[in-house]
């Protein structure tokens, strides 16, 4: 799933060049990507659809919330993902909407743990399907493993 959805990243620059999911699902089958996953991911997509379309009515947290994670959520993301959406948020990138719709769509990825790789798409994929584009150095952060950075 996660591969289809850094192939509609890096294929699509914009959602709305996406072709509807009919379309979309003949262009991956044809890409050479599975049916089952195929499936999956395009599920996964609606689920997102649908939860940008709530985030305006979601209630904004204060300046000085403190996020409490329940069980389902630290099983499923981890110490380390939690750890790297705290840094996303603390540096300005994730706002807490888009914090709370990463996590969300961290669970509808039914994996445990969530590799950080896999939660890194995630919130690539929030920002494409939001028509956003975080900074340089963000995405930078986002698409590069820390063991490939060349240190000056």
């Amino acid at each position: 799933m996660f591969d289809i959805l850094m192939y509609l990243y890096e294929s699509y620059w914009h959602p709305e060049a996406c072709p509807e999911f009919g379309q979309l699902t003949r262009k991956l089958s044809a890409a050479g990507f599975e049916n089952d996953d195929i499936h999956e991911a395009l599920d996964w997509l609606r689920g997102l659809d649908s939860a940008v379309g709530g985030l305006q009515t979601q209630q904004v947290q204060g300046a000085k919330s403190i996020r409490l994670y329940a069980q389902q959520e630290l099983d499923c993301l981890g110490l380390e993902a939690i750890g790297y959406l705290n840094f996303l948020e603390s540096a300005g990138v994730l706002k807490p909407q888009l914090c709370e719709l990463t996590i969300e769509r961290a669970l509808a990825a039914g994996m445990q743990p969530l590799p950080l790789e896999h939660l890194k798409t995630i919130v690539l994929m929030i920002f494409w399907r939001l028509d956003e584009e975080p900074d340089a150095l963000i995405l930078d952060e986002l698409f590069v493993e820390a063991e490939d950075r060349v240190v000056h």
